[in-house]
């Protein structure tokens, strides 16, 4: 993506630096730190998605001309803050979860160490990317665990906003699907693309039989066939008469699924389609997946389920200041007290403690020195370090960027998942699989 991201943001980020500035604490050296208080209801585990989209965003927080004739325009901050705001480059430091991470409540997925001004500048892009990207992915993750290996796509650009179709695409192939329907995210982030033909390329034709040869002639026999524009039983018919028995799918869209599947597997097998598959793609989600885990599904396309989170768009992320050097250069810790607002204060590191098997017991942060500290993970602890840096002195780390950090995040999604407790791929309502403790 190209572009400035400075705008990217609340007015009030930028009127709290207007009056850090006036009267001199926004210099001072602070921490902030993103994390959720709780994950959504029921859910046992989130997936951390968006941190190399958000590190790219960061890259491009720029007030340039434009940006900044908008501000004086509209009298968003003083002249003197204009002309701050034309400077700003983040310097800071960045450490947080890899992408593709389990998380839960308390983790602290990504701290921000600059001066005051130049990290609460970032706190609207890095939890409007996080929020979203993060709920994608654990909705994606626990979709891809009941799929049980079976290749499941994303599809669902048209029930979400442009930008957020290609944020979902990358998040849903991080928490291990297989490929995407958008065409914009398989360019910029090298994920597989798939997709062939709607029921407007049926209706088009005066007959449905017509519709298949012509996509038969154009992509041949291979192709996948949607089969339920009119009826099911005589649009399999067509489809095998069309493409041969060689046909590679035939789709379904509509109709009770356990039975509509179990019928035209049947059907097929019986006109010799043996190795023809079938995908659905009727308003799917976790449980509706699950349900079909005993039927004769190849594949299955999720739409509107994956962008929206499966009915939690946002994963409850916060970004609060939990550190701050006083006068004499030592590091306070603060911390909100609101009722069933609170957090911890302090810097902090934090590793998952794993048992004998490998399985994780515990999210343990350890309050102290921050996330450059490793004194806590004694050899033999069998306590995996969760924190790397993300970003030092302002710049990136490049593993975390492009196709090949979101490959990376993707992988490290599913060795993560090798670590969770079996509990954890339940999908009924229940506690995060394990708990956070505080050192």
């Amino acid at each position: 993506m190209t572009g400035s991201a400075a705008l990217f943001t609340d007015r009030y980020e930028l009127t709290m630096v207007d009056a850090a500035l006036l009267d001199g604490t926004a210099h001072r050296e602070s921490l902030f730190e993103a994390f959720a208080r709780r994950l959504p209801d029921g859910r046992r585990y989130g997936i951390v998605a968006g941190t190399g989209r958000l590190l790219d965003l960061i890259g491009r927080f720029r007030f340039e001309d434009a940006e900044l004739e908008w501000l004086g325009e509209h009298e968003v901050v003083r002249p003197a803050t204009l002309d701050w705001l034309a400077d700003y480059r983040f310097t800071g430091d960045i450490w947080g979860y890899r992408e593709g991470e389990a998380y839960f409540p308390g983790s602290p997925l990504l701290t921000i160490q600059a001066t005051f001004a130049e990290a609460v500048m970032l706190e609207t892009v890095v939890l409007s990317t996080l929020n979203y990207d993060s709920s994608v992915a654990s909705a994606a993750a626990r979709m891809v665990s009941v799929a049980l290996g079976r290749p499941i796509a994303e599809m669902g650009s048209r029930r979400t906003s442009e930008r957020s179709a290609i944020a979902a695409a990358r998040a849903a192939y991080i928490a291990g699907f297989d490929a995407t329907s958008n065409l914009e995210a398989g360019r910029t982030f090298g994920i597989p693309t798939m997709g062939t033909a709607a029921h407007a390329f049926t209706l088009l034709h005066d007959t449905e039989e017509q519709a298949f040869r012509a996509q038969v002639d154009a992509f041949g026999p291979k192709t996948t066939l949607l089969v339920d524009t009119y009826d099911i039983a005589r649009g399999v018919e067509l489809a095998v008469k069309v493409a041969g028995t060689g046909l590679g799918a035939v789709r379904i869209d509509s109709g009770d699924l356990p039975t509509v599947v179990a019928a035209v597997r049947e059907q097929l097998d019986t006109l010799g389609a043996v190795d023809t598959r079938i995908t659905v793609t009727s308003d799917l989600d976790e449980f509706t997946i699950a349900g079909l885990s005993g039927a004769p599904v190849d594949a299955y396309g999720v739409g509107t389920a994956v962008v929206t989170g499966s009915g939690f768009p946002a994963a409850g992320m916060v970004f609060k200041l939990v550190a701050r050097r006083d006068g004499a250069g030592e590091w306070v810790s603060v911390a909100k007290s609101s009722t069933q607002k609170a957090s911890v204060g302090g810097r902090k590191n934090a590793a998952r403690r794993l048992d004998a098997t490998h399985t994780a017991r515990e999210e343990l942060v350890f309050v102290g020195d921050g996330p450059d500290g490793q004194a806590e993970f004694e050899a033999g602890s069998r306590l995996r370090p969760l924190m790397v840096q993300l970003m030092s002195g302002g710049e990136a780390d490049p593993a975390h960027l492009g196709q090949a950090g979101t490959e990376a995040a993707r992988a490290h999604r599913a060795e993560v998942m090798q670590e969770l407790p079996i509990e954890a791929f339940r999908l009924g309502r229940g506690e995060p699989v394990i708990p956070t403790s505080y050192r």
